[in-house]
């Protein structure tokens, strides 16, 4: 397991992905930043135009809890697309690069190997949502947002995190898919089938018992009158990153027979 893990994060350090998502979270952060802006002051919103219309529909309120209930919103949406990616990334690059065949056949274990890159997607992942969280606090400062306080600031980190978990848990299958396609293009197109369904299966008013429409519900995406997921939602979502999980490491040791 040490030798996978080393080897993975090998390949991520030598890789621009991390770079990329990084970027991504950080202009996640900012457009959330500028709604605050814009709704501090309704004059200026007026002054924006379209722009200050978009900012009056997010459904945000100009101040603390408002703005880290949005960057959990924000992570709860694009969570599902950017750790789709990595997933899709971390599994698929040994077929497109012509490496998984010496994969198979090296002495540490395919459990350990499959292992290894989940856990890397983990972290990644948890890394991704503290770089939000840290960005948030800092713009939220310099903003001057009313609303202050530790347990506030406190529940609002919290719930960025397990947005965060949620949307990554949801995305262990596109490794299999990854993994079964034998590169990117299949998983990608699960990837995108998935944030359609997600939405569309949440406006039909069945999003709790989706998984992939779950961790927007939980962030508060569909706004105060809805009620956030049940146990059940939590449950399904669990059982979809394990259901991922597992079957990717059966395939992985199976993968000899496959064609």
């Amino acid at each position: 397991m040490r030798e996978a893990l080393w080897a993975e994060l090998l390949k991520v350090r030598r890789s621009r992905l991390p770079w990329i998502t990084a970027l991504a979270f950080t202009i996640a952060a900012l457009v959330c930043g500028m709604f605050m802006f814009i709704l501090a002051d309704p004059a200026r919103a007026r002054a924006f135009g379209l722009l200050g219309g978009k900012a009056q529909l997010s459904g945000a309120s100009a101040d603390w809890p408002g703005y880290l209930a949005l960057l959990a919103q924000a992570v709860a949406v694009g969570g599902l697309g950017i750790y789709g990616l990595i997933a899709v990334w971390l599994f698929g690059r040994e077929f497109s690069d012509h490496t998984a065949t010496d994969l198979l056949a090296l002495p540490t274990s395919r459990t350990a190997i499959v292992a290894a890159k989940f856990v890397i997607a983990a972290l990644w992942a948890l890394l991704l949502a503290l770089l939000l969280a840290g960005l948030g606090l800092l713009i939220g400062t310099l903003l001057a947002l009313p609303g202050w306080s530790a347990p506030v600031v406190g529940e609002g980190v919290a719930r960025i995190v397990a947005a965060a978990a949620l949307g990554a848990l949801t995305t262990a299958p596109l490794a299999l898919a990854a993994s079964v396609g034998r590169g990117y293009l299949a998983a990608v197109g699960v990837l995108f089938g998935l944030i359609f369904a997600a939405q569309v299966v949440a406006a039909l008013g069945y999003g709790a018992v989706f998984p992939w429409s779950v961790p927007g519900l939980y962030a508060g995406i569909a706004g105060p009158d809805q009620d956030p997921p049940g146990l059940a939602g939590l449950l399904l979502v669990a059982a979809t990153g394990a259901a991922g999980v597992v079957t990717t490491a059966r395939w992985w040791n199976h993968a000899d027979h496959t064609r």
